[in-house]
């Protein structure tokens, strides 16, 4: 144990140690310039200056517009153009639908298909965005038996007589 305190104490005696760095002139031997060092003054600041240097190129590469030459990252112009387009794109699909529409419809006016008072622009759009299937229209028997039922007690009631349906009198 006495071994590694000895290792310990050398090391921490070497990281601390003053050391001189010196500059001379080689012609006239004269000092230039002269410095007092430490191992560990040297370590920390080799260390702090790879980070800065890290950060400094990291924040070039990201804010300037030498991304564009990274692979993977695109030019801002690009995104913009790219966006625009896919609007305009957009925007002509729904353009053309009720083009399309409105052609198909004063086809049907000129052939006679279409009775000409019917004949709406705002009916046209409508029909260009959803069309729905005249089989979901159509009333279910239920739905036409509610019908009759609803039909024959307001005309009870318009009669004056007190309108009983089935249920009512199946419960008495």
């Amino acid at each position: 144990m006495s071994k590694k305190r000895l290792k310990r104490t050398k090391i921490k005696e070497n990281l601390f140690n003053k050391r001189r760095l010196i500059i001379l002139n080689e012609d006239t031997f004269e000092e230039t310039f002269s410095l007092k060092l430490t191992l560990m003054n040297v370590f920390v600041l080799a260390t702090l200056g790879a980070i800065v240097i890290t950060t400094v190129t990291t924040f070039i590469i990201a804010f300037t517009p030498l991304r564009e030459f990274i692979p993977g990252y695109s030019s801002s112009k690009l995104k913009k153009d790219a966006t625009e387009l896919a609007l305009k794109s957009d925007s002509l699909t729904i353009a053309l639908k009720k083009n399309e529409a409105y052609i198909i419809s004063i086809k049907k006016v000129l052939t006679g298909q279409l009775d000409y008072a019917k004949f709406n622009k705002d009916s046209i759009l409508a029909s260009s965005d959803a069309a729905v299937e005249p089989e979901l229209l159509k009333a279910s028997k239920e739905e036409l038996e509610l019908r009759k039922e609803v039909f024959k007690e307001e005309k009870n009631a318009q009669i004056g007589k007190n309108p009983v349906s089935k249920k009512e009198k199946s419960k008495k």
